[in-house]
């Protein structure tokens, strides 16, 4: 057995003072060159990150101008109850109350959605003329507007296809339809839509004439220069507008309101900031014959792309003023939008009567 042994630990050592093979050289050279490509590769993808979330934590510093508070020119989004029999009277006087001495004015009520090929069945709002009524007569001044939806292609193939030039043409009409119903305008929320659209724009052209108020839910914009075409070939999904795209839905609108929630912002300070940052690009190419409004948070959901605990009103309200002193302290046509009321807490209430509403 010994004499056995001795060959096996002498041949490994032989082999251990061998120069290695050619083929061993060229993989061990491989597996360098694939683990440097990987780290450059992290550093790509890290490193703008890192910088970009620095410099919306630096953008969250500071002190917002004093009067930069409510301009009586805030909406909310009502859920569908409110216009298919499961709102009473009651709840008309609850909501009147809820919203006296606040600087909302208008109501996105869902009226919707609307069907795939751009028509809505009268069936959707039986309540619609009731409700109106109410809310005229309890808040004299309050707009109440439906609020029509749908998912857009081509990332939704079997959805709404706005290059169907039928499908515009009954999305109008069913704009016509509302209005006759009532409502004091249109609150449009289309998505996802891809920025450059021109069938939307086409569309916005088409809608202006028929109806008194026109008002969009809008996407986010570009937080990094032509971030909505990278994240667009990677994703698939047209999450951002262009600064330049945004600006040309906002001179088509009497309203737009940013959606400036789901941002996968992980902390407050991040998604003031980030919020803070929407406020200046928005701003920046809004008209000012346009109502602006940006988007708070009134709902608490923890998954991918929204943290409850981050993306809080006081950081978005924080965020919100930060930006339009910077850029546009003295606006007129400006706001905020409360999504939603049906998810709203008490918390969220004060927060928005507190940090925005206030006067003193």
């Amino acid at each position: 057995m010994a004499a056995e042994s001795e060959p096996a630990g002498t041949g490994e050592a032989e082999g251990a003072g061998a120069p290695e093979a050619p083929g061993v050289r060229r993989r061990a050279a491989r597996i360098r060159w694939a683990r440097r490509v990987g780290l450059a590769a992290v550093l790509l993808l890290v490193l703008p990150l890192l910088i970009a979330e620095t410099a919306l934590r630096i953008n969250f510093t500071g002190d917002p101008e004093p009067g930069t508070r409510t301009r009586d020119r805030d909406a909310i989004w009502l859920g569908h109850a409110w216009v298919d029999g499961r709102r009473t009277d009651a709840d008309v006087t609850a909501l009147a109350a809820r919203l006296a001495d606040t600087g909302i004015r208008d109501l996105y009520v869902h009226a919707g959605p609307l069907e795939h090929n751009g028509t809505l069945p009268r069936t959707d709002y039986p309540k619609a003329r009731w409700l109106i009524t109410a809310v005229h007569r309890k808040l004299p001044g309050v707009r109440v507007q439906a609020w029509l939806g749908d998912e857009v292609a081509p990332e939704k193939p079997y959805a709404m296809h706005l290059e169907n030039a039928r499908t515009r043409a009954a999305v109008v009409a069913s704009t016509r339809q509302v209005i006759a119903a009532g409502f004091d305008g249109v609150h449009f929320d289309l998505e996802p839509l891809r920025s450059g659209d021109r069938d939307y724009l086409a569309l916005l052209d088409a809608l202006r004439p028929v109806t008194p108020l026109l008002s969009v839910a809008a996407h986010q914009i570009d937080p990094l220069p032509a971030f909505h075409s990278f994240w667009g070939t990677v994703t698939g999904h047209p999450k951002w507008w262009s600064q330049e795209y945004f600006g040309q839905v906002a001179r088509r609108v009497d309203q737009i309101a940013v959606m400036s929630y789901d941002t996968m912002q992980p902390l407050q300070s991040l998604y003031g900031g980030y919020v803070a940052q929407q406020t200046s690009l928005a701003l920046e190419v809004t008209p000012a014959d346009t109502d602006l409004l940006m988007g708070l948070p009134f709902y608490h959901e923890n998954r991918f792309g929204h943290w409850a605990h981050a993306e809080t009103v006081p950081a978005a309200v924080r965020g919100v003023r930060l930006g339009l002193s910077r850029t546009d302290a003295d606006r007129a046509n400006f706001g905020v939008a409360l999504y939603v009321d049906f998810a709203a807490t008490e918390d969220d209430w004060t927060s928005y009567r507190k940090d925005w509403v206030r006067t003193s």
